[in-house]
C-alpha cells in the first residue's frame, strides 16, 4: 500500500504530479488499494473509485469460509492472510487493515462500483463500505451493476463503469 503512495510523492516531487489532484482508481486488489489509500493516506488522494474491492477483511474471509471451506487450503483465505501478513483469517490485524472499520478516518469522496453477480467479491463488500461511510457522514455512492461479474464482462456495463467513473473524477477532481 505504501508502495502507491510512495510512488505519488515522487511524482510529486519530481513535478510531474499535482499533489492536489490526485485521485486512485482500481478494481478488485486495486479497489482494496484505493480504499485502503483513502484511509491510511488520506493526505495524499483526494478522491477514489472502488470496482469490487474487499472493505471488511474477516467479514469477506468467514464468508469465504462458511461458503469455500475455512481450512487454510482455501485459496482465497490463503491470498488474504499471506498478502496482509495475517495467522489466520481470524488474526486481528485484518480488523485493522480493514477500510470499513476505519472509515471516519477518509477525508474524500468515494464512488463504489460492484457487479451484483460477482462471486469472487461479494456485493456485500461494497454494501458494507458504504454504509460504514455514510455512517461516518462521509460522501459515498455506491452503483450496482445488475447481471454484472467481478469482471465486468458485460459491454455494457463496462461503459458504465467508465462512464461513471469519468463523472465522479470530473465532479471531485476537474481539470480547471
Amino acid at each position: 500500500q505504501t508502495d502507491l503512495s510512495d510512488g505519488v510523492r515522487h511524482l510529486v516531487g519530481e513535478g510531474m504530479v499535482d499533489a492536489d489532484r490526485v485521485c486512485i482508481v482500481g478494481s478488485s486488489y486495486g479497489g482494496y488499494a484505493a480504499l485502503q489509500g483513502m484511509v491510511t493516506e488520506p493526505d495524499v488522494y483526494r478522491c477514489a473509485v472502488s470496482v469490487a474491492g474487499v472493505s471488511d477483511l474477516p467479514e469477506m474471509l468467514e464468508a469465504e469460509g462458511r461458503q469455500g471451506g475455512g481450512t487454510s487450503n482455501n485459496p482465497v483465505i490463503r491470498y488474504w492472510t499471506r498478502f496482509m501478513g495475517a495467522d489466520s483469517r481470524r488474526d486481528s490485524v485484518l480488523r485493522d487493515l480493514s477500510p470499513a472499520l476505519q472509515a471516519s478516518a477518509v477525508q474524500g469522496p468515494i464512488l463504489l462500483i460492484h457487479g451484483r453477480d460477482d462471486t469472487v467479491v461479494p456485493l456485500a463488500q461494497s454494501e458494507i463500505m458504504n454504509r460504514a461511510l455514510r455512517s461516518a457522514g462521509k460522501d459515498t455512492r455506491l452503483i450496482v451493476l445488475d447481471g454484472e461479474d467481478h469482471w465486468l464482462s458485460y459491454a455494457p456495463t463496462r461503459m458504465r463503469t467508465l462512464e461513471a467513473t469519468v463523472d465522479f473524477l470530473l465532479e471531485h477532481n476537474p481539470p480547471d
